[in-house]
């Protein structure tokens, strides 16, 4: 028996070519739908692009406007240093010559006794002339002084330091010293008040004086009693507001100041422009006398403040320059 033949095996049969047409047929798909997706997937990448690029530039202009923002508010800041560092030199300046002025002088109870002994002895000299004024017999001679200060002018300014300070701590005793003031002086041609800005308490009045009348007074004390208007603590300006206005040659005026503290500026400059602004007439007189009284304000914080002292050594000085005299008061209760 004959084996039987294998038949040979043709490897490119149909089925075979199916196959590897299907294949490539699948191939060809796939490149097909790729290149059809790819301009899709393109064109919205650029418009992803353009739009991230208008949003960056966007923020690039705000982070501009910003800084140049920044730098303008930087600039000012830079600048307001500047003007407080000058201000810090200054008062360090100030400070300096207060220290350098006072340096030998004596400790602050000792200060305070002397200034306790000159009120005493003028409260005696106060009480001795009422009681002398008291006696039927007795006539006060015209233009002698009282309690050490001399009552022979004609018109009266009154410069009245109205800071915080004052206002809260004194102002009850101010008025009743200016009652005091205008006691002593029965009847005048003429009265002004002024705070130590150079500001009027009444602005109709400003630049001319107050006609004298009990009424008028009573007003005075009523309008007083709630006039606060801003201050800086120093009377430099009032008093010579006051001066430049009202001094005259035919006229005898006296300035009472009345206030606590000296805050800013150097004594020796006050007192060079106040007497190159109140002259001496041909028999050595001033043009006005210049009064002062220290309300102890700041003497309640527990040590005595530089301030305080400032005014008391300035207002000593302009009232022994110019005719006057100088008061220190040893508490703020009326």
């Amino acid at each position: 028996m004959s084996r039987r033949e294998r038949r040979p095996v043709d490897i490119f049969n149909l089925s075979f070519l199916d196959v590897v047409s299907c294949g490539f047929g699948a191939i060809i798909l796939l490149l097909v739908i790729v290149k059809v997706a790819e301009p899709r997937v393109i064109e919205q990448l650029a418009v992803d692009l353009s739009g991230l690029i208008l949003r960056l530039e966007q923020e690039l202009f705000t982070i501009r406007g910003d800084t140049v923002v920044l730098n303008r508010d930087l600039t000012e800041r830079q600048e307001q240093l500047s003007v407080q560092r000058e201000k810090l030199a200054r008062l360090k300046g100030d400070l300096s010559s207060v220290r350098g002025q006072y340096q030998a002088s004596k400790n602050n109870s000792e200060a305070q006794t002397v200034i306790e002994k000159q009120l005493a002895s003028a409260r005696q000299e106060l009480s001795d002339e009422v009681k002398n004024m008291a006696g039927a017999s007795y006539r006060r001679p015209k233009g002698s002084p009282i309690g050490g200060i001399p009552v022979d002018s004609e018109y009266i300014i009154f410069i009245i330091d109205t800071s915080g300070s004052m206002v809260q701590g004194a102002w009850p005793l101010v008025l009743q010293k200016v009652r005091e003031v205008l006691s002593i002086y029965p009847r005048v041609k003429g009265i002004q008040v002024m705070n130590d800005m150079g500001d009027y308490m009444y602005s109709q009045y400003a630049g001319k004086w107050i006609t004298d009348t009990p009424a008028r007074r009573k007003a005075i004390i009523a309008r007083l009693a709630g006039w606060v208007p801003f201050s800086n603590s120093s009377p430099v300006e009032g008093i010579e507001a006051a001066i430049r206005r009202f001094h005259t040659q035919n006229k005898r005026i006296s300035l009472y100041v009345f206030g606590d503290d000296f805050a800013s500026g150097t004594i020796q400059s006050v007192v060079d422009t106040v007497e190159r602004l109140n002259r001496s007439n041909r028999s050595g007189q001033r043009r006005v006398r210049i009064h002062t009284v220290g309300f102890p304000v700041q003497f309640g914080f527990g040590k005595l403040p530089v301030s305080a002292v400032r005014y008391a050594a300035l207002m000593r000085k302009l009232a022994e320059e110019n005719g006057g005299s100088f008061v220190g008061l040893n508490n703020t209760r009326p």
